[in-house]
């Protein structure tokens, strides 16, 4: 019986044993979870989030195992769902629930695919407290060391499944948090000037961390509790712009019709030199054949794929962050009503994964401005955030909580004991607690946790792991077919697009082969691009 070891039971964990119930054999699987509860995940754990956090996706838009998110939450008692504010008798395929609920059904469906194994004559161990702290691979198999400890047997197959990647809560002070999960939930924020750095849903995620402990939102408004009337929060990025509400369109996607996979494979087939430049052209049919109106009004055959970047934000900074944030969650709240598909979003919304695809084969300087344009237009469209969430920032700002900056492209960070500045051209404003909320960062080899593993990465001179179809390691040569390595930091160099539950569930989906047959091709090998 083969063994296979998956590092990590959240959402890509899950997804990766979910499909390896596909294997032609039974095998033996051995999961080893940090936590002490296997099968949720830190983006969805009750640790690291509040009930007021919403998770970004809709029952419809999340793969199911076995059964569906909707049909699950179905089968939960109306007191648990009330619990978390949410109606038994209003549950339908497109609310935003909350990241713990969410928790909750990867747990159940955790120990569904577990009990499924069993019954179907795999072996399963589940060992939670359990953090992988180093791995070896050899022409033997796979060691491990779990808490710092040899583990007793070896592996054929070691699947890498870790997730996120924030920093240690030791980084932590009373005034400064790195990350929204950097020990944020269990501190205890006074009612001080709070600055946040971020606009994304990672922003308002660490804003609510921080009002809960100063008042509760009631309808459409947020009451202050005595004695937190002096908490201020600010948000800021470099443009100062709000995420717009999440949008009604068809799910599953409709099927382009000019830029097709098919297409930028062909594009890509031509070469590096220009190839960004005939994607953008493309896309450019593509939207003028969906939306004609929109293209006019844009001016869309004037521009190239550096200058849409500009016009795609322009009226959100002209009219101001909460304006437009109400603006637009009045326009979509109609359109979810009718039913509505604004052409233009929805057509945008499905190609970025087509145009994804072709991010590893453009040269340096097209990379950039890739990143520099289309990537921060695209992200801004498929990361579209709860409407609940827009309501609840428009409720902060009239209660004269919470305000966005714009810092611009120049400004300067100081990070003290006791107070963070940031100085702009214009202004320095000044922050008892400061809270980073940018996200996840791309990681490259020097910053893989397994100390033997980083080392044999090391002998390559690569930056960023070369992995196979099937996310294997390919080099060096003693490492193949032995670790599929699906952490999402290490991909995201040439895959910016990664971080959602269908990106989980189509990694774990090709992790799982690995337990056949080896990888027939390279998903790619780009140089590391600095974010």
């Amino acid at each position: 019986m083969k063994k296979i070891a998956i590092i990590g039971s959240g959402p890509t964990g899950i997804y990766t044993f979910y499909s390896l119930l596909n294997n032609a054999a039974p095998l033996s699987i051995t999961v080893f979870e940090k936590a002490d509860q296997p099968g949720v995940g830190m983006p969805y754990s009750d640790e690291d989030n509040s009930r007021l956090m919403l998770a970004n996706i809709a029952s419809i838009e999340i793969p199911p195992i076995f059964i569906t998110y909707l049909d699950w939450l179905k089968q939960q008692s109306a007191a648990h769902l009330t619990r978390y504010h949410v109606d038994s008798e209003k549950l339908h395929d497109r609310q935003f629930l909350p990241r713990i609920l969410l928790g909750e059904y990867f747990h159940d469906r955790f120990l569904a695919v577990v009990a499924e194994a069993k019954k179907s004559g795999f072996h399963v161990e589940v060992h939670p407290n359990a953090e992988v702290t180093d791995i070896k691979a050899d022409a033997d198999g796979v060691a491990l060391s779990v808490n710092d400890a040899p583990f007793s047997r070896r592996f054929d197959l070691a699947v890498v499944a870790t997730g996120h990647v924030w920093p240690d809560e030791d980084e932590t002070t009373r005034a400064y948090f790195p990350s929204p999960w950097s020990g944020l939930m269990d501190a205890e924020v006074r009612a001080c000037e709070v600055g946040i750095m971020g606009t994304s849903l990672s922003g308002l995620d660490a804003a609510m961390a921080v009002v809960m402990q100063h008042g509760r939102f009631s309808g459409e408004q947020f009451v202050v509790n005595k004695g937190s009337e002096g908490l201020k929060i600010t948000l800021m990025s470099r443009t100062g712009v709000l995420p717009e509400a999440d949008f009604y369109c068809p799910i599953p996607y409709e099927p382009l019709s000019v830029l097709t996979e098919s297409v930028a494979e062909s594009e890509i087939a031509k070469g590096p030199d220009g190839l960004l430049d005939r994607i953008f052209a493309l896309m450019v049919k593509e939207l003028e054949l969906a939306d004609p109106r929109w293209c006019q009004a844009i001016s869309l055959v004037t521009l190239n794929a550096d200058t849409l970047r500009d016009v795609w934000f322009e009226d959100r900074k002209k009219h101001g962050p909460f304006t437009w944030a109400e603006a637009n969650l009045k326009e979509v709240e109609r359109n979810k009503r009718e039913k509505r598909t604004v052409a233009w979003r929805y057509t945008v919304l499905r190609l970025h994964e087509v145009v994804q695809a072709i991010v590893p084969s453009l040269n340096e300087r097209d990379r950039e401005r890739f990143k520099s344009g289309l990537e921060r237009v695209f992200i801004d469209n498929y990361a579209a955030i709860p409407p609940q969430s827009i309501r609840r920032l428009l409720a902060l700002r009239e209660a004269g909580i919470i305000s966005v900056v714009a810092l611009g492209d120049n400004y300067d960070l100081d990070i003290g004991s006791d107070q963070t500045v940031i100085t702009t051209a214009e202004k320095r404003y000044r922050f008892d607690v400061f809270i980073d909320a940018r996200g996840q960062k791309p990681l490259r080899n020097k910053d893989i946790p397994f100390p033997t593993l980083r080392k044999q990465l090391a002998e390559t001179g690569d930056d960023v792991p070369d992995v196979g179809e099937d996310y294997t390691l390919l080099a060096p040569a003693s490492l193949r077919g032995r670790i599929a390595f699906g952490a999402i930091p290490w991909l995201m160099h040439d895959h910016p697009f990664v971080q959602g539950l269908s990106e989980c569930a189509e990694i774990g989906k090709a992790m799982a082969k690995a337990a056949g047959k080896p990888a027939s091709g390279v998903r790619r090998k780009l140089p590391f691009m600095e974010f």
